[in-house]
């Protein structure tokens, strides 16, 4: 159902070629890209080469990708890990390491990846962070195999003081998935209520411990420059690093009740809830909307070793 005979299974199994030895592609400007480390002292300034910015808008996947945000934002940090690490992170004979995402002859095996990290992270018409960590874990078991540790976790808006210098230490050991929600007004005034979400990498992160914004660079997979033009669901577009300021914010949430569908009565009409959350506000020159406000809720973290 969520894939086309376009992309076929057994691509997964098919043993892809060793890429040639060349310079790995990265994001980031200006070119070269000079990574940091910085998180001494009041400030921190963190910076990670050599992570893709692979597009989730491709033909072969359910709705040509439109909801695949967390596969495709999960294999920028793989990506990472596979050419800047060489860890052997993968499925089967296809390795991760082994594949350029500006290179149209990886495009539909590239493709096939993003659908099996959805596959893995049970994909329902989304993902959600707890799940894609799994993908993770199946993804990384050859590392493990190898010899490798692996780890990863998960940082919440609304259980840690210090969410933005959380994100730079984290960032500092490997690229980092972020995920916001769409947030529209709320029925009482004041108020916000969710009405979807998005999941990118972060690049890098700038800011003060214990401050209340954050300067971040984003790889996104669903933005895209030449989104929508021509035949932008067979090619992969130019990486961009997408800038973004992250600022604190506490406001009032309201949660609408849910319907369960294994229940004769229609729950969603109850009223809902509301509660006091504290979330990141992202703004930036990309991300403009005039129905929504875009509220930062925590981010996935990944580390392997050696």
């Amino acid at each position: 159902m969520i894939r086309n005979a376009l992309v076929a299974a057994a691509a997964l199994t098919a043993v892809v070629a060793p890429a040639t030895a060349v310079a790995d592609p990265i994001i980031g400007t200006p070119v070269p890209c000079v990574g940091a480390s910085d998180l001494v002292g009041p400030q921190f300034n963190v910076k990670k080469c050599g992570i893709s910015d692979v597009d989730q808008h491709r033909a072969g996947l359910e709705n040509n990708g439109g909801a695949y945000c967390g596969p495709a934002s999960l294999y920028n940090v793989l990506h990472y890990w596979g050419h800047e690490k060489n860890a052997p992170v993968g499925w089967l004979t296809t390795k991760v390491g082994n594949l350029d995402p500006k290179d149209p002859a990886d495009f539909s095996v590239i493709t096939n990846s993003i659908w099996r990290i959805g596959v893995d992270a049970k994909y329902d018409g989304g993902t959600n962070l707890t799940n894609l960590r799994k993908a993770w874990d199946i993804a990384t078991k050859p590392a493990r195999d190898a010899g490798w540790t692996t780890s990863s976790g998960v940082v919440s808006t609304n259980n840690v003081s210090d969410f933005g210098g959380e994100l730079a230490k984290k960032l500092n050991e490997g690229p980092i998935q972020l995920v916001y929600g769409r947030y529209k007004a709320g029925p009482t005034a004041g108020s916000l209520q969710r009405s979807g979400g998005h999941l990118v990498t972060v690049v890098s992160a700038t800011g003060s411990f214990n401050g209340n914004t954050i300067q971040l660079k984003l790889a996104d997979p669903g933005r895209a420059g030449d989104s929508g033009q021509g035949n932008y669901l067979y090619t992969q577009s130019a990486y961009e690093s997408l800038d973004v300021t992250l600022t604190k914010k506490v406001f009032t949430e309201y949660v609408p009740v849910k319907d369960d569908e294994n229940t004769r009565e229609d729950e969603s009409m109850q009223p809902g809830t509301y509660r006091t959350v504290t979330r990141w506000e992202l703004t930036g020159p990309r991300y403009v909307s005039d129905t929504t406000r875009q509220m930062v809720e925590g981010f996935n973290w990944f580390d392997m070793a050696k």
